[in-house]
């Protein structure tokens, strides 16, 4: 059993956050906010069985050019702009319910990622980020010998 302490302020934010989603959808956003940068790219993260983090986030319509990743202080940053379409003028629109703008997400870096070695593809929308593990976070087999 894995002991995890208690921060009263992250879980009140996350809280808060899970509480302003469930009312945004219920009472949902006047068109106008969704063009202010009112939004944030949807992430995953998770481990492969290459002994690497991946991270997942969901970049639709953006050019690779128009995406900024940094890592520096265990600390990966994502950085953009999704911009609305300028072949298509304001009066042309009957509805915007996709959301534009800057965004910028960070997340802390475990000390077991060797940030010398992180690597980013983007294809269909999607950026992939991949965070190998330092060799020494690596679990290694030892042989145990039997006594005779």
């Amino acid at each position: 059993m894995t002991i995890v302490r208690w921060n009263s302020s992250r879980d009140l934010a996350a809280h808060q956050e899970r509480m302003s989603r469930m009312l945004e959808g219920f009472y949902g956003r006047p068109q106008e906010d969704l063009t202010r940068g009112a939004w944030v790219p949807a992430v995953d993260i998770y481990s492969n069985g290459q002994h690497e983090l991946v991270l997942k986030a969901e970049l639709p319509d953006m050019k690779e050019e128009e995406i900024d990743l940094t890592v520096e202080d265990n600390m990966l940053t994502l950085r953009g702009e999704k911009k609305l379409d300028t072949e298509v003028t304001e009066e042309q629109f009957h509805r915007i319910e996709r959301s534009y703008g800057p965004f910028a997400r960070t997340f802390t870096l475990p000390p077991t990622v060797d940030a010398g070695k992180v690597s980013a593809e983007y294809k269909a929308g999607v950026l992939t980020v991949r965070l190998p593990l330092r060799e020494e976070a690596k679990p290694k087999q030892i042989k145990v010998q039997v006594a005779a």
